[in-house]
């Protein structure tokens, strides 16, 4: 079933933040999930310790660069999702589950630091097309948006991606108290009580349409040769 990875090579651009969304959003729609958190922050494993944690989504964090690709196939198989957490630079894990990912979102605040870390991604997917010899799907997602005003560094990344042609969601990740609750309190954006969170309705109808957007373009590729011959191998 599809993998979808989040990576930029700057850290803090909110990877983590939308690679929970997307999980507890299709956890909420009765789809299992397999979640890897390649990140040495832990955030999300640090989440899953929490109370609340869907029964549908498993964690894994014991992750190396040796291992990763064969654990990334291997829950493709069980899950229905696999979604991968990669840390924000650029090294062999990152390079491993770029290469067998479906979909890789590369998330992007409003700043030139973001959309240069980003454009590093979008770079070494390349160079990975090349080796693996089939074409790595990836989108943009833009992270922790003014709900209320586009700043003048936001339009500027939104122009440098149009002149790129680079596929952008059109749903922004807009920055959410319920959003940082998760971290905090554990559970998804469903579990979460609208009496003392702020604009609950709103981060939930923003987490949905993100989701959307995401699984209408994480369809499942054809196994490729190259996979056969790793199965062998292993």
């Amino acid at each position: 079933m599809p993998v979808i990875s989040f990576a930029n090579a700057k850290g803090g651009a909110g990877k983590t933040t939308a690679a929970l969304l997307l999980a507890t959003e299709v956890a909420d729609r009765g789809k299992s999930v397999t979640i890897f958190d390649a990140d040495p922050q832990k955030w999300i494993s640090h989440w899953a310790d929490l109370p609340g944690r869907p029964a549908k989504i498993d964690v894994v964090s014991q992750i190396t660069p040796a291992s990763i690709t064969e654990q990334i196939l291997d829950a493709s198989e069980k899950a229905d999702y696999v979604i991968v957490d990669l840390e924000g630079t650029e090294n062999l894990v990152v390079a491993n589950a770029l290469s067998v990912s479906d979909l890789v979102v590369v998330p992007i605040q409003g700043s030139s630091m973001d959309a240069r870390g980003g454009a590093k991604i979008l770079t070494l997917i390349a160079k990975l097309e090349k080796i693996v010899k089939h074409d790595i799907r990836h989108c943009v997602a833009l992270t922790r948006t003014n709900a209320a005003v586009t700043t003048r560094a936001l339009k500027a990344v939104q122009e440098f991606l149009a002149v790129k042609g680079i596929d952008v969601l059109m749903t922004p990740i807009v920055e959410r108290a319920a959003y940082r609750d998760l971290f905090e309190f554990g559970g998804g954006l469903k579990s979460q009580d609208p009496k003392t969170i702020t604009n609950l309705d709103k981060a939930r109808e923003n987490a949905a349409m993100f989701a959307a957007e995401i699984l209408e373009r994480a369809e499942v590729q054809p196994r490729r040769k190259w996979y056969q011959v790793f199965k062998k191998a292993s």
